[in-house]
């Protein structure tokens, strides 16, 4: 399948450590040329988690898009394959690890693939929906319905994930896509941005104005809330030529 009417992008992406972690464990790839979106959180849980989330982000910078999908897609999934052979390569004994959330946009679709618990959101007519769901504990309990998604943001296990790259020899990716409507604007984000927001709050912040100004506007929140973890985010917007 090749690239069909062409999509304008605008995007913007900012990264802050926080004013409680030492170190900023959260890593992002902002290659709008390319149509690729990355957020990346290493764990912080285990050593060196910015070793992972760097590792993340470096298997796909050098991504160059091509005319076929399925080329494409099987370029980035070898790249985090490979992310995950470094993770897991890294510290020989110990466990360092990464989630992962990237958006690849191949007109007229967009692509998400993630592991872990960074999330991607979508704006579209007004509505915003959660185009990911966590790969966590927290999750887990939901399907079987012993939580309720209200219950599992505030759970005291809801930083427990259970996929990431470089944590088990076999990464396991999850995949969807959806087509690509004009105005569409899509966050990614880690953990440290949603955790201390409600959804409506998401929402309307992501609403406001430019892609800049709405980005700006999310960290800019979070770090109000207390600034208890990093706290990343990316915001893309599709438009006709």
């Amino acid at each position: 399948m090749k690239d069909a009417t062409p999509l304008a992008w605008v995007s913007s992406a900012l990264t802050h450590v926080g004013y409680v972690r030492a170190g900023n464990e959260d890593a992002f790839l902002d290659a709008r040329e390319e149509g690729l979106w990355v957020v990346a959180d290493g764990m912080g849980g285990h050593s060196r988690g910015d070793q992972a989330s760097r590792a993340v982000v470096n298997s796909l910078v050098s991504f160059k898009r091509s005319h076929d999908l399925t080329q494409n897609i099987e370029n980035l999934e070898s790249r985090l394959l490979a992310a995950n052979r470094a993770c897991r390569a890294m510290v020989r004994g110990k466990v360092i690890g990464s989630t992962v959330a990237a958006l690849f946009a191949f007109d007229p679709f967009c692509f998400f693939l993630w592991a872990g618990d960074s999330r991607i959101y979508r704006l579209r007519d007004g509505q915003l929906k959660q185009m990911t769901e966590d790969h966590s504990l927290v999750q887990e309990m939901c399907a079987l319905g012993e939580l309720t998604p209200e219950e599992a943001e505030h759970h005291p296990s809801s930083n427990i994930i259970t996929r990431a790259v470089g944590v088990h020899d076999r990464l396991r990716i999850e995949m969807q896509y959806t087509t690509v409507h004009p105005g569409d604007r899509y966050l990614l984000c880690s953990d440290g941005l949603y955790k201390d927001m409600e959804k409506d709050e998401i929402h309307r912040l992501l609403a406001a104005g430019s892609a800049d100004h709405a980005v700006n506007a999310l960290v800019e929140l979070a770090l109000e809330r207390g600034g208890t973890d990093n706290v990343t985010a990316i915001v893309a917007q599709a438009e006709y030529v």
